[in-house]
């Protein structure tokens, strides 16, 4: 099976791109980090231009399209509504189209943060209320797709683990402070249900072996606040947990609005792999092995640094 993978070089990109690549032939998209080292061929394009998807599927002609590339980070997507908007909601129906025109496999990747956080246990039926520009241009990109391509997958998940600069994770910012004795903030009224990133990878690969269609929620199977997600990595890793100082969203002022409670419910994909998915703290022995194997590092030099 032959793989496209957009956003390789992003936190899930680059990880799946890595893990599918030891099974599957694997072209990884970049926009603008180069990756060198890499051990999956490697095209730059912006997806975005004109023309750029059909010669891209021309000339590498996927069994399966996986897209993970998106801009991610809120406060960013406040601040450029017009190219997140381009990014996050035209790109995806873009893709699906051409997947379908090419008879090939669609994935997408959503967010919990299309769901207000006022309600419990998300399930995939309920009715999403998206509160900041990210979060509204991602479920405007899940419409596109299923629009563009009605047999595509759709998974909304929420994710950490080591990424090509240390810097795109929750885990990655609670790690490297903590490592280096600085004092870190931890929301406490904020509830999440995070997966390490090689997991929910792995459950990507499954999902598209099966050949699954539609709208899964793909999580670790309970929420915990990211100020509890520090302290069990502090645990896990060795490191200071005393170091972490509670604190509220609202203390933040932070400029997008953030969704307080997405505790999520995942049954649906438990139902169609046949087993439970991870708890939210679960990958955390393997983020910190994967640190000790010096995984990072490997990461940080596909960067050329």
């Amino acid at each position: 099976m032959r793989l496209l993978v957009t956003g390789a070089s992003g936190l899930l990109g680059l990880n799946l791109a890595i893990q599918a690549s030891t099974e599957h032939p694997v072209t990884g998209v970049v926009r603008s980090h180069r990756l060198s080292g890499a051990p999956f061929e490697v095209r730059q394009a912006d997806l975005c231009a004109s023309g750029e998807i059909e010669h891209l599927l021309d000339e590498t002609r996927p069994d399966a399209i996986i897209h993970c590339a998106a801009m991610a980070i809120l406060d960013e997507c406040e601040a450029e509504p017009g190219r997140a908007w381009q990014v996050n909601a035209e790109l995806p129906g873009l893709l699906g189209r051409a997947a379908r025109t090419h008879g090939c496999q669609f994935v997408t990747l959503s967010t919990d943060g299309v769901f207000d956080g006022l309600g419990n246990d998300y399930r995939e039926t309920d009715q999403p209320n998206p509160l900041s520009v990210y979060a509204r241009s991602k479920l405007a990109g899940e419409k596109a797709a299923a629009e563009a391509y009605p047999d595509a997958l759709i998974v909304r998940s929420n994710f950490y683990g080591w990424s090509l600069r240390g810097v795109r994770s929750l885990a990655e910012h609670f790690f490297y402070n903590l490592k280096d004795g600085r004092p870190v903030y931890g929301f406490a009224d904020v509830v999440f249900c995070p997966l390490l990133v090689n997991d929910l990878a792995g459950l990507l690969l499954e999902m598209v072996e099966k050949q699954l269609t539609g709208l899964y929620h793909v999580f670790s199977r309970s929420g915990l606040s990211k100020y509890e997600f520090g302290m069990a990595l502090a645990r896990a890793c060795d490191l200071d947990a005393s170091l972490i100082k509670k604190i509220s969203i609202e203390e933040a002022g932070l400029k997008a609005a953030r969704s307080p409670h997405l505790e999520m419910c995942s049954a649906r994909t438990t139902a169609a792999l046949g087993r439970d998915l991870p708890g939210p703290v679960d990958g955390l022995a393997e983020f910190y092995r994967l640190y000790q194997e010096g995984y990072p590092e490997r990461l940080l030099a596909m960067g050329g640094n």
